[in-house]
This record gives structure tokens, sequence and C-alpha cells, in this order.
């Protein structure tokens, strides 16, 4: 069985280099302009390399994450599950923290998955313009309006998990240099400067 399907997937590695990398030049100087995924050799490869690039770079992305999430649903329900067995006084505690676990994952997953949806689909939807029309350059507002929003997405992204994880709320507050000083501190602390002050 492992013979087999190692031969087809090395076939098909094969037929997909052959395609794209060997017949598929797709850049060209023109009059002293470089032009580049631009240039295909039919129309079949530039609609299988216009469908490659928004499976590559956009569609298993988005289902990389939402099978990520969905294993980490999983894996919660199992250990919630496994702690209601082991506890008889307590199961509505550990049922409703687990439920409150489960919620927060599922926002976290719809939120992070629709925003990368969101702020990556019209760079990859000038680039698939871009491939259409050799006559566009990346040298455009529009390109770079839609870099910024795809960009903002992976300076956004840590914040989500701040405010919606408790974990990440509660390492990010250890991190923080100034921590709470207790009361019999702080008047210590308010009478020594009081003392330097002074002199």
């Amino acid at each position: 069985m492992a013979a087999p399907l190692g031969d087809i997937l090395g076939s098909g590695i094969r037929v997909v280099r052959r395609n794209c990398i060997q017949h598929s030049a797709t850049s060209r100087v023109v009059d002293g302009v470089c032009y580049a995924a631009v240039f295909f050799k039919s129309n079949v490869d530039q609609l299988f390399s216009t469908i490659w690039y928004m499976l590559s770079f956009y569609v298993v992305i988005l289902i990389i994450f939402i099978f990520c999430y969905w294993r980490i649903l999983i894996i919660i329900r199992h250990q919630a599950s496994v702690m209601a067995s082991h506890s008889t006084h307590e199961s509505n505690t550990y049922q409703t923290h687990s439920h409150q676990i489960q919620t927060n994952v599922i926002k976290t997953m719809i939120l992070v998955s629709v925003f990368f949806a969101v702020s990556w689909m019209p760079t990859h939807a000038y680039y698939v313009q871009y491939m259409m029309n050799p006559n566009m350059t990346f040298l455009d507002s529009r390109y770079y309006k839609s870099m910024f929003i795809a960009f903002l997405y992976s300076c956004v992204n840590p914040f989500i998990y701040a405010t919606k994880f408790d974990p990440v709320k509660k390492i990010l507050k250890d991190l923080i240099p100034c921590k709470k000083v207790d009361p019999v501190n702080r008047l210590r602390l308010l009478e020594l400067d009081q003392d330097l002050t002074r002199t």
C-alpha cells in the first residue's frame, strides 16, 4: 500500500514541478520594466496558477485555522468529561467552567478566522487581478492599502489572544515590571519620600 501511494505522490510532484516551474516562465522584462507572474504559455496555465495561488495562500490557511481550533475544542471537551467523572460534589462548577472555556475557544476561532479572511481578501483579490491583467503593477495605492490591511491582521492578532484568554492575560500581567505595592510598603515609601524632600 505504501509503495503505490509513494509512486502517486512522486509522480504528482513531478507533474506539478514540470508544469509549474519549468514550463511557466511567467516573468519578463519589457522595455526596461520587469513584469512578474503575468506571462503565461496558455490560459490553462494562467487559470491553474491563479487557482493554485488562492488555494495555497488563502483557503488552506483558513482550513488550518479551523482544524487546529477544532482539535483544541475536542481536547477541552475530553478533559472536561474526565474532570467531571472524577468530581462528585463540584461537577456543576466544572461544567460551568468547561462551558465558558469552550465558548471562549469558539468565539476566538470565529474572530481569528473571520478577521484573517476579511483582512487578507483584498490582497489576494488584487493579486488575482494582477495575474489576469498584465497592465496592473504593484506600484499602486490600492495594492499598498490592501497590504496595510493584511499586515494589520498580524499586528492585531496578538491582542486578540491577549484579550480572549485568561492564561495569556495572566502571563502578560506578570511581565509588566511595575507591580502593585501593598498598603504597608506604600506608607513606608511615602515616609521615605517625605524625608528625602525635607533634606
